[in-house]
């Protein structure tokens, strides 16, 4: 392809240059830049305690130093089993300096899936926190997988003075008691030290910079290796995107967390970028989030959809001032046409929905800020980053606008591969005549003629109902579009005469109720017979992934548990 078959350049954002040059630095150098850029500047802000850029730094140089001395050497994975604290971003950049490898995992993984991730890289060492259900499950790593020693990190020295003694009388029975042995290393004793950090050499096109664990193909969590290219030029990717964006001015929201690639990237690794500072929330709750934002004045606040619904839905949002908001990107997931509009409408904040994947570090497109923002779609392709939708049955040809096929991706963001799993990245990736590697998406979509990408759902959740294709997404859309549902998930469950029936997962607003003939009649213009649900149920939650987002793959582990006769939930 040339620049004539990219319909997206027409269109593109007034100031934004699709062929601007990415950066060739390790990734750990932006937070040096906006150390010496803005030194005075606070960069974390974690429940009122303020951290600048040149403290930052500081305590960055000092992990560096003391990562080393444990025998961290280029190449040796170091595990962050950290929530969103202070902790969590000097290690990350330390681990980077002393020349290692971030694995990311969700301090809330089941011990199975710990065990997997730690044997699967090879993880020696990781930093935690002493917070009991978090510490417990990796100490029993201990002598069942490589792991050899953790660093402890104490939550209650990341708090204001004055906080800490609330956090003990609030929190002393959920705080673990640290064995004093070889195995066990202070946060205290890494960070403050007298050595000087050990220069180390880096190519940032092909050394990884962080394992970041998804699932696939197998459902067996495999490692993206993320070069530090491919996240230095993310960030800049992001960067240009938010063109206006004030470098030193901006205040963005931590609330996703940031072991999760979207907030690791929007969050963590724009906002240093900026020199903006970090607002790092610990936990999500709503009501101590919207009197964050009130309070602490984000400017940039990157979430999923069901954190803006549940700002939208909000009963006492009315109480509080979140219009210092200005640039909203929604993420990892797809963003409902009513959930933006109701969200926009009470805060007045035009909400971009982006796209990526872990294997792309993770964003590849948005809607404009500056331009024309398509409701429903996931936008223009990022500067250098190049979307083809690639026919189904071959795997090959490209189609024309509008023709729906898999999204394929190609642009500096692309990872290496999968860490130790050669066919599993032989599956994602390939290699095309002219030397480009294609990254394939696995979700179905079409570009119109402006070169605005749509996202119809993963190719894995569409199923086949009377031998007809239904996508849940498409659904679910129209679902949302009744004033009295909150929230909804669509799945298809076995059925002896259509092979797979339609249901509705539903959260109601204010205690309102629907049946399935309401449902029915309400969908009639608007989805087919087929796609229409046969089964609905009313719940008060629907479960959530860690960043938030609505999980079908639990709701159909629910219903095969209650096939099997371990749960009593009834349909309505």
């Amino acid at each position: 392809m040339t620049d004539h078959d990219y319909s997206w350049l027409a269109h593109y954002p007034p100031g934004i240059d699709w062929h601007a040059g990415m950066p060739r630095y390790p990734l750990w150098e932006i937070l040096d830049r906006a150390a010496a850029k803005f030194p005075r500047r606070a960069c974390m802000d974690f429940v009122d305690r303020i951290t600048t850029y040149e403290e930052t730094a500081r305590l960055v140089d000092g992990a560096t130093a003391g990562l080393q001395a444990l025998g961290v050497k280029k190449g040796d994975r170091v595990g962050l089993l950290l929530p969103n604290t202070p902790y969590f971003v000097i290690f990350y950049f330390a681990i980077l300096k002393a020349g290692g490898i971030v694995v990311n995992i969700d301090p809330l993984y089941a011990e199975q899936e710990l065990e997997h991730l730690v044997r699967d890289s090879g993880l020696k060492l990781a930093v935690t926190v002493d917070v009991r259900m978090i510490y417990d499950k990796a100490r029993k790593m201990f002598g069942r997988t490589p792991l050899e020693r953790l660093i402890v990190c104490r939550i209650a020295d990341a708090l204001p003075v004055y906080k800490r003694l609330a956090w003990w009388l609030l929190h002393g029975r959920e705080t673990a008691r640290i064995p004093r042995d070889a195995r066990h290393v202070t946060c205290h004793q890494v960070l403050h030290n007298h050595g000087d950090a050990r220069p180390v050499e880096i190519d940032p096109a092909t050394d990884v910079a962080v394992l970041q664990y998804t699932g696939g193909t197998t459902g067996v969590p495999k490692g993206a290796m993320l070069t530090h290219a491919n996240l230095a030029a993310n960030a800049m990717q992001c960067r240009l995107w938010f063109s206006a964006a004030r470098e030193g001015g901006e205040v963005v929201l931590g609330v996703l967390p940031f072991f999760h690639v979207f907030a690791m990237t929007v969050a963590m690794n724009l906002g240093v970028l900026l020199g903006a500072t970090i607002i790092v929330v610990p936990r999500y709750e709503l009501a101590s989030l919207v009197e964050t934002i009130h309070a602490k004045q984000p400017t940039l606040f990157p979430a999923v959809p069901t954190l803006y619904a549940a700002i939208a839905n909000y009963r006492r949002l009315v109480n509080y001032d979140i219009s210092s908001v200005r640039y909203c990107i929604s993420g990892g997931a797809g963003l409902p046409v009513e959930v933006k509009r109701a969200f926009e409408s009470v805060t007045g904040c035009v909400v971009a929905e982006g796209y990526g994947l872990t294997e792309s570090a993770p964003v590849v497109s948005c809607n404009p800020l500056d331009g024309r923002n398509k409701a429903g779609s996931i936008g223009l392709p990022f500067p250098r980053t190049i979307i083809e939708i690639v026919s189904i049955e071959d795997h090959e040809t490209v189609l024309p606008p509008t023709m729906r096929g898999e999204i394929c991706i190609r642009g500096p963001q692309v990872m290496k591969g999968y860490w130790g799993n050669e066919a599993e990245t032989s599956e994602i990736l390939r290699r095309l005549p002219n030397g480009d590697w294609r990254l394939y998406t696995g979700d179905a979509g079409y570009m119109d003629a402006d070169g605005y990408v749509y996202v119809i759902d993963r190719l894995k959740d569409m199923f086949l109902c009377s031998g007809f294709n239904v996508y849940p997404r498409i659904v679910e859309e129209a679902i949302l579009r009744h004033s009295d549902i909150a929230e909804c998930v669509v799945a298809g469950l076995p059925d002896t005469y259509r092979g797979q029936t339609v249901k509705a997962y539903l959260v109601m607003k204010d205690g309102k109720t629907i049946t399935r003939d309401d449902l029915t009649a309400f969908l009639a213009d608007k989805v087919s017979p087929i796609e229409t649900p046969k089964l609905i149920e009313l719940r008060a939650r629907l479960p959530k992934t860690v960043v938030g987002k609505n999980s079908r793959k639990m709701l159909l582990d629910e219903e095969e548990a209650r096939k099997n006769g371990r749960n009593t939930a009834a349909s309505a």
